[in-house]
């Protein structure tokens, strides 16, 4: 018979114990708590289409560091974390079986794969009787507090914006807990290394990830990492109070906040960072840019509820405006050209190097090469979605697919025709050129004023700056004089 002093609880994408509002329901009534996670070997899978892992080596990293931070927190409370790798569905009944759970805790996902994993999950407990409750933690504003329904969310992210701060609240943070009581008698379980899901660490993907020098930010998985950063970002370097005029940098760890990493994963409440700014306000006065920081979250909040609304359209090449007349190409070369920052035009292939070797990009960044991707080569940009799927180490469902979403056209944006000029961006966002010869150093000494247009060096310049267009770089796979008409 299933206990009621007894639950199972389901770590998904929320591995904190501050402000975890799941996790805390789980205690109520001084309950005895099984936290749980488990590693679905699905997530690891090969994409056909393009050729890499669903989830990376750099992310696979990542969330073994959270996972395990995250084991450290609990045993320091007097329990620990139950960790098992199989079908999420299929182990989490068994156990909740095992230990006669009469109900199963877990944060609410809002996604198709999450969502198929939840329904899976309830048809076989139910013939257990035992009960699966799914409780909103991910948003800074919580789902029942918003001023509409979902099925009336606005098209356009200014009204959204707008609508929520005149009439939602931020709800206060839940307390971290102290102790937590566990069920005796359970295998807590190995953690999975990079072995475990078929990565070769004895090959360059291992050396890959010990670090590039030139990475922007060293991340590194876990509530412990995330909490100091926010620390760091807010109150030590005082870096909040310049974020509106820095975060659209290109080099270097304090251009922008950082914390993408640690919110998609859950190791960083985004009341955490709301609550913290304000108490940042509080103290030493507010600015634009304290105002901004809240801002992208809310900007976080919008891509959430967008998925939650429009559900698989998302993942679909015709967006969530259902725009079949838009066609797409699906050439495999010119893609890996894009995808291994091989396309000649030096802004696109330091990004995407950046990319390659750290698991990181600007967003910046991110807005041009998915232009670039879309709007000058015509490919499929589910393509460019699945593979900032695999390589971001911040990457989350909603914000990713609904950010292509807006670049393809197809999402709710009303500039459908959003174009970035690559050309002007470069000298706009890299005027000297460091972020480029950062990642390109084949053009190191190629002058400011020329590397971006690095395919226009003539025979003799080209023997000056140590360039040979076609074997050092690559000539460029569309002629970039197109950004200076315009």
């Amino acid at each position: 018979m299933p206990s009621h002093n007894r639950i199972l609880y389901w770590f998904r994408n929320d591995l904190r114990l501050h402000d975890n509002p799941a996790f805390a329901a789980a205690f109520e009534e001084g309950r005895e708590v099984l936290p749980v996670y488990v590693f679905d070997p699905n997530q690891f899978r090969e994409l056909a289409d393009i050729g890499v892992k669903k989830t990376g080596i750099f992310r696979t990293n990542f969330l073994i560091e959270c996972v395990a931070d995250l084991r450290n927190s609990l045993r320091a409370r007097g329990a620990d974390l139950i960790v098992r790798v199989g079908d999420p569905a299929t182990v989490l009944a068994e156990m909740a079986k095992d230990i006669s759970a009469s109900a199963v805790y877990a944060s609410k996902e809002v996604t198709s794969e999450e969502t198929d994993q939840e329904a899976a999950l309830s048809k076989l407990l139910k013939p257990l009787n035992i009960e699966l409750d799914l409780l909103w933690v991910s948003t800074l504003y919580h789902i029942r507090d918003l001023p509409f329904e979902i099925a009336k969310l606005p098209e356009v992210f200014s009204q959204f914006r707008n609508r929520v701060e005149k009439y939602a609240q931020v709800r206060a943070l839940d307390i971290t807990p102290d102790q937590v009581r566990m069920p005796a008698g359970v295998d807590p379980g190995e953690l999975p290394t990079l072995t475990t899901f078929g990565f070769h660490v004895e090959t360059q993907d291992f050396a890959s990830l010990q670090g590039d020098v030139r990475a922007a930010v060293p991340f590194k998985g876990g509530e412990t990492v995330a909490l100091a950063r926010l620390k760091h970002y807010v109150w030590t370097s005082n870096l909040l109070r310049t974020y509106k005029e820095t975060r659209n940098g290109m080099v270097g760890e304090d251009y922008s906040s950082k914390f993408s990493a640690w919110l998609a994963h859950g190791c960083l409440s985004p009341r955490m960072i709301y609550h913290e700014v304000k108490r940042h306000e509080a103290e030493l006065g507010a600015n634009d840019s304290t105002y901004w920081l809240i801002f992208e979250l809310i900007w976080r909040d919008f891509f959430r509820f967008v998925a939650l609304r429009y559900g698989t359209r998302l993942f679909k090449s015709s967006g969530i405006k259902h725009d079949i007349g838009k066609k797409w190409r699906r050439d495999t070369d010119l893609f890996l050209r894009w995808a291994e920052g091989e396309t000649g035009i030096p802004f696109i292939d330091a990004n995407m190097r950046e990319l390659n070797a750290s698991g990181f990009m600007s967003n910046r960044g991110r807005q041009n090469v998915g232009s670039f991707l879309v709007k000058d080569l015509g490919i499929d940009w589910t393509w460019g979605a699945a593979y900032f799927e695999s390589l971001l180490v911040d990457y989350d469902p909603c914000s990713n697919w609904g950010n292509w979403n807006y670049v393809a056209g197809v999402g709710s944006d009303p500039r459908e025709d959003r174009y970035f000029n690559i050309i002007t961006q470069a000298t706009r966002y890299d005027e000297q050129g460091a972020f480029v010869k950062h990642w390109i150093p084949e053009l190191s000494n190629v002058p400011a004023q020329k590397v971006h247009l690095v395919s226009q060096l003539n025979r003799a310049q080209q023997n000056e700056y140590g360039v040979r267009l076609g074997d050092t770089y690559p000539m460029p796979i569309i002629d970039p004089a197109k950004w200076l008409k315009k």
